[in-house]
């Protein structure tokens, strides 16, 4: 017996010591790994920039190190890695042109790719060209590379040319089943997101306002294309009426969508000519994350620094967790406790924050409006739009000294809502379950479960949300420098293009993200600066204690197989946890 209990512990040491041996040769591997992915970049002479449009186009991109290393990570581009990688390009003389490869590219919104594509556009200002190959386009990614020299596309290859539709989801029916009903109260001719809920089609005024927006993304995409393929928007309106997704390949050619047909091998041949090498010359190719990490050519800078804050995800009170949890949040408590710290910092002179989001929680859009209106007394604030800033986005936006949106941005939606489930038939038909009462007030029940609100309690609600909704109304009406009667006519929910909405006044200037950096440095009266990106990307100890959520890689590959049907599922499942008044675009907008 002693021999055995020398024997298991001499195991157990051996087994301790060479844990310890292989966690630190592990983290020195780590360690290096990290080091070579932050080493500069040389460019070689005569480089191509090879973008592979393939995966999930997300506002902001995140190095998820585990999930590279484990297999995990799901395939997804940040657009800001994207805009610098072209920029970077641009006035990196090394680099002398842009190889387009079109795949699986899903993109937030049509005004992300309209972001990139002005990138694009701008990329070929230097005199640098572009060209562009798929085996297939989606209409998304053919908008992209009609920004291109050349067109070229696979011999047995297709483009799906349809134009704009949304088909927002009905769960009344759904939720009938199970014994629940919604309570609403909401504020706004068009505010629709109530009617997921409530209805089993669009209301009438839903209906106008999106066939308006859809329209106004569309007939930027129509002209844009237009003028980059020298073609009317009539003629690309009667492509898409005539299904030419199912057309042959040599139709496109004399459509002039494409400039030719060739297999994906010929392409090297195409890029060699341009770069004016020989047949067995090798191409220099360099990747987004190469120019990420090779030197800036062009000069900064002085001490003076431009914030860009990324807000981006639903605005909580707090963030919700669990399996269908959304990755990313505009957290009203860490918004706020970041927006105070940039305005205490000495060295950022202006701040840019970058907004993309259909809103949420109508108290936390209040909390961030305050903080935004702390910050602007120390320096300029100027919000940039990206694929949506609309409702509690739009009233955390609304104070800033100056808006841009891009042209196909979805804004507005001034307006809030309150909703509130009823599931006392599903606890007294479905589950046999029944409630009695007694209390020492009128409304001292007021909440249960048990019952559906009174009508009393129910004006009482109207009042609250009415409340609410002439606040927002206000708000927007002191940063806008509008009258409440003024707003009054723009608001009642209803949702604009970026476009539209410098018509009316709810927007300053159309363009990216560059032009909201450049208005800011112009309001700062800055002659050199630099940008420096918050908040701050996790670091390596962030990620490793990330890695203890059981449902993080499970919701990263939910969304990427349930697709379009992500987001319902997920509205479904955080319900409970959160606000109960919420100003926010429809949940589930679903453009295609």
């Amino acid at each position: 017996m002693k021999q055995f209990f020398k024997f298991v512990f001499a195991s157990f040491v051996g087994t301790l010591l060479f844990g310890i041996v292989a966690g630190f040769f592990a983290l020195i591997t780590i360690a290096g790994m990290i080091a070579m992915q932050d080493s500069t970049e040389k460019i070689e002479d005569n480089s191509v920039l090879v973008l592979n449009l393939s995966g999930q186009l997300a506002e902001r991109g995140e190095d998820n190190f585990f999930g590279q290393l484990q297999g995990n990570a799901t395939s997804s581009i940040g657009l800001d890695n994207l805009l610098e990688g072209i920029h970077k390009a641009k006035d990196n003389n090394n680099v002398k042109g842009i190889y387009i490869e079109a795949g699986a590219f899903a993109a937030d919104s049509y005004a992300s790719m309209q972001a990139l594509r002005n990138a694009l556009l701008d990329f070929k200002k230097s005199g640098k060209w572009i060209v562009a190959y798929g085996d297939t386009y989606t209409q998304g990614t053919y908008y992209l590379a009609s920004a291109a020299d050349k067109v070229y596309l696979n011999p047995q290859g297709q483009i799906d040319w349809h134009g704009l539709s949304s088909q927002p989801v009905f769960v009344k029916d759904l939720l009938a089943k199970v014994g629940v009903k919604m309570q609403v109260v909401k504020v706004g001719a068009y505010k629709s997101a109530t009617e997921m809920f409530t209805g089993d089609r669009m209301s009438a005024a839903n209906r106008e306002q999106t066939s308006a927006y859809l329209n106004s993304i569309w007939g930027n995409i129509t002209k844009e294309v237009g003028a980059s393929r020298r073609l009317s928007t009539a003629q690309l309106n009667a492509y898409a009426d005539s299904m030419i997704t199912f057309s042959a390949p040599e139709t496109y050619v004399k459509l002039k969508l494409v400039d030719g047909l060739v297999y994906t091998d010929q392409m090297k041949g195409i890029v060699k000519k341009r770069l004016g090498l020989k047949s067995d010359d090798a191409i220099e190719q360099v990747t987004v994350a190469d120019l990420q990490n090779a030197e800036d050519e062009t000069l900064d800078d002085g001490d003076s620094q431009i914030a860009v804050y990324y807000a981006y995800g639903d605005i909580v009170d707090g963030a919700v967790g669990g399996m269908f949890a959304q990755n990313h949040k505009i957290d009203a408590q860490k918004v706020c406790k970041d927006l105070e710290e940039l305005a205490e910092d000495k060295e950022i002179k202006a701040v840019v924050l970058r907004v993309n989001s259909g809103g949420g929680s109508a108290y936390a859009s209040e909390q961030i409006w305050h903080q935004i209106m702390e910050l602007k007394k120390k320096k300029p604030v100027v919000v940039s739009m990206g694929g949506m800033a609309a409702s509690g986005a739009y009233y955390m936006s609304a104070p800033a000294d100056w808006i841009v949106a891009e042209p196909t941005t979805l804004t507005g939606s001034i307006g809030i809502f309150g909703m509130f489930p009823d599931a006392s038939s599903l606890f007294a038909e479905k589950l046999g379950v029944r409630f009695d009462e007694v209390k020492t007030n009128k409304y001292a029940g007021f909440g249960t479960q048990a019952r559906p609100f009174t009508e009393d309690e129910m004006a009482y609600l109207t009042q609250y949300v009415n409340r609410g909704y002439r606040l927002f109304r206000h708000r927007v009406a002191e940063g806008r420098k509008m009258t409440d009667s003024q707003v009054e006519k723009i608001a009642q929910g209803h949702v604009y293009t970026g476009q539209d909405a410098q018509k009316i006044g709810l927007v300053d200037q159309l363009g990216g993200l560059d032009t909201a950096i450049a208005k800011a440095v112009r309001l700062a009266k800055l002659t050199g600066y630099s940008t420096c990106v918050y908040p701050e990307e996790p670091g390596f100890l962030e990620q490793l204690l990330e890695q203890t959520k059981p449902d993080n890689y499970l919701s990263e590959q939910l969304r990427a197989n349930l697709g379009d049907y992500y987001e319902p599922f997920s509205l479904l499942k955080t319900l409970n946890h959160q606000s109960a008044i919420q100003a926010r675009l429809p949940y589930f907008p679903n453009i295609h």
